[in-house]
Formats: C-alpha cells, structure tokens, sequence
C-alpha cells in the first residue's frame, strides 16, 4: 500500500494532493478568511479561471451577476461552494486531463451522482455541512480513481482480469495490488490531510448525520446503475425517507431531482464525458407527468423577469404589475412551488394574503391573516420584518428561529424548509414574502436562495421608486 501511495503522490498526482489539502485544511479553521481560500486558489491561473467560469455558470449564479475576482465569488456564492468548486475542478482536472480509461469515467460519474444526491440528503438534516458532505462523497473511492487514472500498464491488466467471468473483485485487487481500494483511499487520504472528510464516506458513524448522508448518497448512485425502480432501490429510498422525514414517493422525486442535478453539475465542471453515464429519470407515464409539472430553476426566466422589474421601477408601474412580475419570477424563475406575498393591512396591525401562485394556495388568499405581535411574543413574520433579513427556515443553521414559526403558522404552511423575507419599498415595509417547494417535497437549493433575494430586492426598487412619484 505504502508503496502505491508513495507513486502516486511523488510521480503522479503531487499537485492535486497539494491544492485538495490545502483547501480541506482551511475547513477546519474557523478563522480562514475570504483572502486564504483566494491564495490557494490563486497559485494556479488555469486553476482561478476555471473556477470562475463554474462561479459565473447558470447553476451556481442564477442571477448572472457578473463574477471577475475570486472574493467576489466567495462572497456572492459562498466560501464553503467556492472550496467545493476548487476541490471538484480539481479532481476533473487531475484525473480526466489525459485519455480516461472506461474505469475511471464510469467510477468519477457515479462520485459525482453520489455526492449531489449526500449533499441533498444533508440539506434536510444538517445546516453548514453540506457542502463538506459533498466533497467526502466525491472523495469516497479516491484510491480507486486515482489508481485507474494513474496506474497505467498495472490499471489494463487489472481491468482484464476484472472482465474475467464470475471473477471475486476484492479477491482479485489484492492479488494485483497487494492492497485493497478501501485500504489505498485511507493511504491517500491521510498522506494528503483528508483523514476526517474522507472518514465521513469510509468508517460511518452511525448516528452521525453527515456520515449518514454521505452514505446513503452513494448508495442511491450505485443502485440506480441498475434502475429507478428495483426493489433495492425501494428498500433505499423508504431509508432516505425515514431518514430525512418525508414520505418514500417524495424521496423518489428528490433522488430523480438529484441525477438530473448531477448532469448540469458535471457538464458544469467541464466533464461532459460523465453525462451519459449518469442514470437519470425513467418513469413510469404518471410519474413523468407529475415530475414534468414541477417547476425548474430556469436562469432565462429568471434574468427576464429581473430585467423587468427593472424596466418596471423607470416606468413607476402600477404594484400589482411588480407583484405579478414577482412571482412569476419566483415560479418560473426560481423553480419555487408556492409563493405568497402578505401584506401589511388594517392599520398594520394584521398580516393579510395579497397575491399568491402554487399548487393549493387558494385558500391562502381568501383566509391567510396573522395578527403582528407584540415584541414580546413575536412570530416569524414579525422578526423578518424588524430584521430585515431574508431567512432560509428549516436547516439546523436557522434552528434557533423555530420558536418563531408559531402553530397557526404551521397548520398554513406545514414541516418543511421554506424561504421568507421582507419586502420594503425603500424603508417602508410592505409585507412579507413567502415561498416553499412543499408540493414535490424537494429539498431547497442555495442558487435558489440567491434567486429569492435576487427577485425581492428588485421587486423592493421597483416600489420604491412608485412611491417616489
């Protein structure tokens, strides 16, 4: 094993393990600023520009706010998705820059289905860790990847013999390489600094959320190399369901988001050579027709309707026109299910329903009030608009506000993640803004969080500037 570590490391793969280690490293440092995770990124032009050509993509900048440097891409997309592009970029870098062999492109696939799927897991049970989860998922099998991406005559003629009818896999590994996989990824992982992330993919803890993601991630990516609708695919998704507390119809819906999300993110990364090998959807006719009427991030739409709110601020339109602009923009845009704009009313004593779009929002429109509290008994939408801030509800990194989110409130909106902001004409408070993916049960995205605060401060300029007529 030692033997395989100290060639990949010195002959083969030397500067991926120097620019992966360091960017786990800064992981762990609760000081690392905006400027160190720059640095490390900066040693390598081709490295910074293709991270910032991920940054500037459609699925992790919705909104096409033009991203030139480094910070502004930590800043607008976060550091802990800007360390997650690089340690990615990376990895396609490293392992795919020569002619892959067929091992390396169907096992690099199945990482990255894997990691999409962990990191969709994790936004149910955890709230900063997701992106760590996804970059244990994809360096789960590192040892492997880098044997078959490496190895050169040694990697063909295991591939021949592991062609060989009813062949023992493990058996064979060990015979050729005097080692294991599992074994090579631990040698790697810790000769590069990576003990506790790859530790999440490789020991399991059990009770552990994150390491229960990272599992269950890869899982669903290997079982549905088979097919959607195996019976150990069944058994897996009712796991994912009981784990992440939703129904196993919805888990399905979440696992085929997650392979079609893992398509864009390759392509993303500039590995379209993994595209076909990634399984998505095959549905039976109902399924498809429910999977087709969920609305999709569309970042054409979206950049229209941001256009036209703009356009809508000059002209001073009229409020329902910005509100309508609104929410199609949350709809189509955002991929959002349910959308609701409450308004301040009488007097401002009383949160009322103004407009409202998504599957079962009817009712909202006719029936939804919430009486504004006292400080001393606050509820949610009181906070957000003393606050000012839009929040993303349901992740244990607003955990602290679920005192806030009160039984009435509860019985309208139901469990679940949600999006809620405040939604100003200038410094004047107009209401509040509302939005969920209840419906499919999909777990909400960061670009669709971006896209939310995105639509509610353009929509906030364009009321802005009527009340200046």
């Amino acid at each position: 094993m030692q033997s395989w570590i100290d060639r990949l490391n010195q002959a083969e793969l030397p500067a991926l393990a120097a620019v992966v280690h360091d960017l786990q490293r800064l992981t762990s440092e609760h000081s690392a600023s905006v400027q160190q995770l720059a640095d490390v990124l900066l040693r390598d032009a081709t490295l910074t520009s293709k991270v910032l050509r991920v940054a500037n993509s459609a699925h992790y900048n919705p909104a096409r706010e033009p991203i030139r440097t480094l910070s502004r891409a930590i800043v607008l997309i976060g550091f802990d998705t800007v360390r997650a592009i690089g340690v990615s970029v990376c990895l396609v870098d490293g392992l795919l820059g020569k002619a892959p062999r067929e091992q390396l492109t169907a096992l690099l696939a199945r990482a990255f289905h894997g990691a999409v799927q962990a990191r969709t897991i994790a936004g149910y049970v955890l709230g900063r860790q997701q992106e760590e989860v996804f970059i244990a998922a994809l360096l789960k099998d590192l040892g492997e990847l880098a044997f078959w991406g490496c190895a050169g005559s040694q990697a063909d003629d295991l591939a021949a013999a592991l062609a060989e009818p009813g062949v023992d896999v493990e058996a064979t590994v060990r015979d050729r390489l005097g080692t294991g996989f599992r074994q090579l990824t631990q040698g790697l992982a810790k000769s590069w600094g990576l003990g506790g992330t790859v530790g999440l993919a490789l020991t399991g803890h059990p009770g552990d959320s994150a390491s229960d993601a990272v599992q269950l991630g890869g899982q669903i990516a290997q079982l549905a190399l088979d097919g959607w609708d195996t019976p150990a695919m069944a058994e897996q998704l009712e796991r994912m369901a009981a784990f992440i507390g939703v129904e196993p119809d919805q888990a399905l819906q979440l696992a085929l988001a997650g392979a079609d999300e893992a398509v864009r993110v390759a392509a993303t990364f500039g590995a379209e050579q993994l595209v076909p090998l990634i399984p998505t959807r095959d549905l039976t006719p109902g399924r498809a027709r429910r999977a087709a009427q969920v609305p999709r991030l569309d970042t054409d739409t979206l950049s229209q309707t941001l256009h036209e709110l703009g356009l809508a601020a000059a002209r001073q339109d009229a409020p329902g026109r910005i509100l309508d602009l609104l929410l199609q923009g949350l709809q189509r845009g955002a991929g959002l299910e349910r959308v609701m704009v409450a308004v301040l009313a009488d007097g401002q004593r009383r949160f009322r329903a103004k407009q409202v779009a998504g599957e079962d929002t009817g009712d909202w429109l006719e029936r939804f009030e919430l009486p504004v509290q006292s400080p001393e008994q606050p509820h949610l939408f009181d906070y957000v608009v003393r606050s000012r801030e839009p929040l993303w509800m349901g992740t244990p990194a607003s955990c602290t506000l679920n005192d806030l989110v009160t039984r009435p409130m509860r019985q309208w909106f139901g469990p679940g993640m949600f999006f809620v902001a405040p939604l100003m004409a200038g410094t004047r408070t107009v209401g509040v803004l509302y939005a969920d993916g209840r419906p499919s049960g999909r777990v909400l995205r960061n670009e669709q969080f971006v896209a939310f605060r995105h639509l509610c401060k353009a929509a906030g300029r364009a009321l802005e500037a009527l009340t200046r007529r």
